[in-house]
């Protein structure tokens, strides 16, 4: 998981990472990143690692753009209207998700 830290209040993002480095989370599991969102997101929505992006809270006049480098490699974009803490439910989640048919040969 990458987690753009909040620009104006970093600092709980960063003692959320301070506690995971001490714990027992493998390296790299949850990766924090502080910055402008601006100079970020155009760099996550076309790296080739990152396989999708909640584009909840980015700015409308770079959606369009951040969405265009996303689809250079067919990465999943989730676009909520509406302010992220509407609904703390799980559907954001399960929009990134994948789910598998496994067919398993019934013996005759």
């Amino acid at each position: 998981t990458v987690v753009v830290a909040s620009e104006p209040a970093p600092l709980p993002a960063i003692t959320l990472a301070e506690v995971l480095a001490t714990s027992d989370l493998p390296g790299g599991v949850v990766n924090i990143l502080t910055g402008h969102r601006t100079e970020i997101a155009p760099w996550l929505a076309a790296h080739m690692d990152v396989n999708a992006l909640d584009l909840t809270g980015a700015l409308p006049e770079h959606v369009q753009d951040l969405e265009d480098k996303a689809a250079g490699n067919l990465k999943r974009v989730l676009r909520l209207a509406g302010d992220w803490s509407e609904e703390p439910g799980t559907a954001r989640l399960t929009a990134f998700l994948e789910t598998k048919t496994v067919w398993h040969p019934v013996g005759v």
